[in-house]
């Protein structure tokens, strides 16, 4: 899939650092035996990240904009993370990073503006496999006279980019989509969204918040024009960013006050948000760089060279553990929704829906954390994807999201659990 970096070439590096990585978070140390199996719905973040929200507070908590220390502290500190995450996502141009208050917001100031500039060009296409903010906010644009044509999963659990093709033709104004699935984790082949809408004068928006924590993000050689991110998913605090393209943004309408100026981003970043939480995604950037550092030759490198090192050798460590987990599950039994096929691997990250025959997914996830295990269960906000899976709102899926602090000694530990709640079920 052209949205993962081949981890082959960091293979005979050093091997992957869990254990020191784990001693940087906080959160892990703390807990104890505690394994967390929940990091889509939340990951831990690493002691330079609470020391840099903790130090903006302390040294910046005031508004930006003013001719004061602090006051130039706050621009300073937005200046230097504007320019980290404009490199963790290879943007063309520092303006196009705007940061909030989530992905989802964003999503909906986009898509107002938007909403504006349907004109003849009124077809939007999404997707049955999105979380549902990347698809109830198109549907709400109905209303201003969009047509939503929808790109279906295959029963393989990924959309196949031919089945795209007969969708686009001279009216589609927008092809909406995820990177990776943030219920399945299915990897989706952006960079050929990317052609193929552009060959048909449409516009690419990308829903990246479930991607960022587990490969390497690259809006250019996606050829998009719009993508969302959080941070909370990122090793960071709650924030969110959007990244557009410079001329797409300047002629998106938005809503802003007479005084501010017109232009990117500040058209986008209209009222105050929380300055110290972009200090810690700063911070998140600059961990992942440091690690990227360990999988490359002594020397000079670039941020963004030591970030592809860094997303590499996750891409690498974490093909072990979702080749790990899914063998665990199959050998109990579980239904796998998704990719699970050893051949395809590559093509999903390590974040797994599946549900235990006889056993709901609350009483499982609630056996679970009984035992010191945290994952999920429900609808993943995904409602019309529970629903292509024959699968109900009331109960759902449960989930289980890995990332690289976790351990494949962590995933014999829930094997050992999982044997227990389905002895007790019999």
């Amino acid at each position: 899939m052209s949205a993962s970096p081949s981890p082959s070439k960091f293979s005979g590096h050093n091997r992957f650092p869990v254990d020191e990585v784990r001693a940087m978070f906080p959160a892990i140390r703390k807990a104890g035996d505690f394994v967390f199996l929940d990091n889509a719905g939340g990951a831990q973040v690493p002691q330079t990240v609470v020391d840099a929200v903790a130090n903006h507070l302390i040294d910046y908590n005031v508004q930006r904009m003013a001719k004061y220390q602090h006051s130039q502290g706050v621009d300073r500190n937005l200046d230097e993370a504007r320019e980290s995450v404009a490199m963790l996502v290879n943007a063309y141009r520092l303006e196009e990073i705007s940061f909030g208050q989530n992905a989802t917001s964003f999503i909906r100031l986009v898509s107002l503006g938007i909403a504006k500039l349907l004109g003849e060009r009124n077809e939007i296409v999404i997707t049955d496999m999105d979380h549902d903010a990347n698809i109830a906010t198109w549907l709400a644009l109905e209303a201003d006279g969009a047509k939503i044509v929808w790109w279906r999963m295959r029963e393989d659990g990924t959309l196949h980019t031919e089945d795209l093709k007969p969708l686009l033709n001279d009216k589609t104004r927008l092809v909406a989509c995820t990177v990776t699935a943030h219920s399945i984790g299915t990897i989706v082949d952006v960079a050929t969204v990317g052609k193929l809408a552009h060959a048909a004068g449409a516009e690419v928006f990308l829903d990246c918040v479930h991607y960022g924590p587990h490969g390497l993000m690259d809006v250019q050689a996606w050829n998009c024009d719009y993508l969302v991110c959080s941070g909370y998913k990122n090793f960071s605090p709650h924030m969110g960013f959007l990244w557009g393209r410079f001329d797409a943004l300047v002629k998106l309408p938005t809503f802003k006050e007479d005084f501010i100026p017109d232009v990117p981003p500040y058209k986008i970043e209209v009222g105050t948000f929380t300055y110290e939480n972009v200090a810690g995604m700063n911070a998140a950037v600059k961990y992942l760089e440091a690690l990227g550092l360990r999988f490359l030759p002594a020397g000079t490198h670039t941020r963004r060279e030591a970030l592809a090192a860094a997303m590499a050798a996750i891409r690498e460590y974490e093909l072990k553990l979702s080749r790990e987990m899914i063998a665990v599950l199959k050998r109990h039994g579980a239904v796998i929704y998704g990719i699970s096929d050893e051949a395809r691997l590559e093509q999903r990250v390590p974040t797994i829906c599946f549900n235990m025959p006889g056993i709901t997914p609350q009483q499982f996830a609630a056996e679970m954390g009984e035992a010191g295990i945290g994952l999920r269960d429900g609808h993943m906000f995904a409602p019309r994807l529970m629903k292509r899976l024959g699968l109900s709102m009331e109960t759902g899926a449960i989930r289980v999201s890995l990332v690289h602090y976790n351990k494949v000694e962590e995933i014999a530990r829930f094997e050992k659990v999982l044997t227990e709640v389905i002895a007790r079920h019999k």
